[in-house]
């Protein structure tokens, strides 16, 4: 069932998950600096609402995002004692019952039709009347000013919009929702970061020199909207239609008024506009996810033309930065949810864990069922070549019955199991844009440690492996029972 964010908002508060700020906070420094210091907090804080942004008419909202019970809210499953493994659960699901098996009849091919048919009631659906276009700004009066844009590190390059929603639209028609950073420069114009690999990019490669391509930029909605705009999705599956798979049930959308993009209609605030692909602009330094300032570099511009919003919206807002940070709870869903189309093309993989001081794309660890010699080194060069994991600079694999979120235990197989010069695995590909360490752009080296256990058979590994230290489940079952009567706290 959807959800709006201003009723999202609403539950976080009668749950105790926001915190209501009623003193004047500067959007300059500020705001950003509670935020930074609440979400690294034990278990992410509390989300915010500052309700009192000096120079500003509308109150703004962050961290809302920023835990796991919160996260849990967004997504729908805070009542599923699986937590977001219920969503996990619905793709293997749906993988399963949409997939004939080898061989199948035309009647078992027949039983996939009620699979279609709930694919169907995913797809969006345009209606003409819309919250977001309660208030129409446009030509000069749609000025940049009037949002309360905050500028969250002190050598940013400007004020920033983080957690606007881009939609694009490619020559072919096929369209995108993406979440990209978007730096004011004025009150008409948006440095539009789209970074190499990312679809916002691809989107504009259709598009001729001179030509405008239309540009719509959402902010709030469904709060499961800006998952999906974060999600990794394969190309054929809109960010759109995967918050209908989430929700159930299609997103309404709303034609845009100043041009034909069509965007959620129960958004808080929607800037439209046009980007000539051939039109550049320095953008950044910006404090991102990855502790660090992005470099500055060029980017397209983003040419406003109307901003439309609610009669009293609230503005969303995001801070990002050294781990932990509101954006790791996106990243652990992700690694949650996604889980099943990993193991779809890694059957062997039991579990993975990305690590947000990695930021999600610099290290993963992976537990699999070992079973034949280089498995772990088809594992590491499988994920290196999927998606957007082919970013990840470190691969650790472990044995099956090793939880890949324990760090301990992570750390303790690595330093017994590991023979540096054997079981390290270095290879060259593509980086995230925003990496700093390597001597050249998007490109540059990657590791891969085994880390599971090695024998003869599997390994050539000539001389006997020892075993764990363990206790008879018998001897600690009878503790267990016992464990008053021995008088330790």
């Amino acid at each position: 069932m959807s959800l709006d964010f201003q009723s999202f908002l609403t539950r976080l508060d009668a749950r105790g998950e926001l915190a209501r700020i009623h003193a004047e906070v500067d959007p300059h420094l500020e705001a950003g600096a509670i935020a930074d210091r609440v979400s690294k907090s034990p278990g992410g804080g509390k989300g915010l609402l500052f309700e009192n942004i000096k120079g500003a008419t509308m109150p703004v909202a962050m961290n809302v995002f920023g835990s796991l019970r919160r996260m849990e809210m967004a997504l729908g499953v805070d009542g599923d004692p699986r937590g977001l493994d219920a969503v996990a659960a619905r793709i293997e699901k749906l993988i399963q019952e949409a997939m004939p098996k080898p061989g199948a009849s035309f009647l078992d091919k027949l039983a996939k039709l009620p699979v279609l048919a709930e694919v169907g009631a995913w797809m969006p659906k345009t209606v003409r009347k819309a919250a977001c276009q309660e208030v129409v700004w446009r030509g000069e009066e749609a000025r940049l000013s009037r949002l309360p844009v905050l500028t969250t590190w002190p050598e940013d390059g400007g004020p920033f919009i983080t957690l606007g929603l881009s939609h694009t639209r490619h020559k072919s028609g096929l369209r995108n929702m993406g979440m990209y950073r978007l730096q004011v420069y004025d009150d008409h114009t948006l440095g539009f970061h789209t970074q190499l690999h990312h679809d916002g990019a691809r989107a504009r490669h259709g598009y001729a020199p001179g030509e405008r391509m239309p540009v719509a930029v959402s902010l709030g909605g469904d709060p499961a909207l800006s998952y999906a705009a974060t999600a990794p999705l394969p190309p054929f599956l809109s960010e759109i239609m995967f918050t209908g798979f989430l929700r159930g049930e299609g997103v309404e959308m709303v034609r845009c008024v100043s041009n034909d993009m069509e965007v959620p209609a129960d958004s808080e605030i929607v800037i439209e506009g046009w980007v000539d692909p051939a039109e550049l602009r320095r953008e950044g330094p910006f404090g991102d996810h990855t502790g660090y300032y992005s470099l500055a570099d060029d980017y397209p511009v983003l040419h406003v033309e109307a901003i439309t919003h609610r009669k009293n919206p609230v503005y969303p807002a995001t801070i990002v930065g050294r781990p932990p940070q509101e954006d790791a709870y996106l990243g652990f869903a992700t690694e949650r949810i996604f889980l099943p189309l990993l193991k779809m093309v890694l059957p062997e993989v039991v579990d993975m864990h990305l690590p947000p001081a990695g930021g999600f794309h610099n290290l993963a660890i992976v537990a699999i069922r070992k079973e034949y010699p280089g498995h772990a080194q088809k594992v590491m060069n499988a994920i290196w070549g999927t998606g957007q994991m082919m970013f990840t600079k470190g691969i650790v694999v472990v044995d099956a019955d090793i939880d890949p979120h324990d760090a301990n235990e992570v750390l303790f197989r690595i330093t017994s199991n590991v023979d540096p010069r054997r079981d390290l695995l270095f290879t060259d590909g593509p980086l995230d844009v925003l990496d700093h360490s390597s001597d050249r752009f998007a490109f540059g080296s990657k590791v891969g440690v085994d880390a599971t256990r090695k024998s003869l058979k599997l390994d050539n590994f000539q001389r006997e492996w020892p075993r764990d230290l363990v206790f008879p489940d018998a001897i600690l079952e009878r503790i267990a029972r016992r464990w008053s009567e021995y008088g330790v706290s």
